[in-house]
């Protein structure tokens, strides 16, 4: 083995454990989502908690889309749910999303992935409520991808997420 192969290898190996290492913060604020199951970083116990100013510094996106079950278009903002993922080293092919009324749906990780799904928190600039499908909704591209208008990604598009199990 060469001598480059070998610093290249070690310098490989180091990084990945540096990104490994790094804890996933303990929320300070009120916590608004929970995920368990098959992940690498709790901060809390088995889970990881996150609270609105965590879900913040995650890498987002903004979807300009009409739902079916709000009027108009809306600009919803909120954290890749591929990065959130990526936050807790998710290792699962699935992750089943939990509303706070029980209402539960399945959702493939290739979702998040090959359409870019967001979790908003925000919809036309203002924090999501309750009353108004928040604190936090699993938005897809609708306008971006008209083949996602199908009754199963209506299901997966669930609103008032507090719990996320990854399996």
């Amino acid at each position: 083995m060469s001598v480059l192969a070998m610093i290249v290898g070690l310098v490989v190996a180091t990084m990945g454990t540096a990104v490994q290492a790094m804890p996933l913060p303990s929320p300070s604020g009120e916590v608004v989502l929970t995920i368990r199951g098959d992940i690498e970083h709790p901060n809390v116990g088995d889970e990881a908690r996150f609270d609105r100013a965590m879900l913040d510094r995650l890498p987002s996106r903004t979807i300009v889309t009409r739902t079916p079950w709000q009027p108009g278009t809306g600009r919803f903002e909120g954290p890749l749910f591929s990065a959130l993922l990526e936050a807790v080293g998710a290792n699962g092919d699935e992750v089943r999303v939990r509303a706070l009324n029980g209402f539960e749906a399945d959702i493939p990780v290739s979702d998040f992935e090959r359409y870019d799904v967001i979790l908003a928190m925000r919809r036309n600039g203002e924090p999501m409520t309750i009353r108004n499908f928040g604190p936090l909704f699993v938005v897809y591209p609708f306008e971006e991808h008209p083949e996602l208008m199908t009754e199963a990604i209506r299901f997966r598009s669930v609103w008032q997420v507090h719990h996320i199990f990854v399996y």
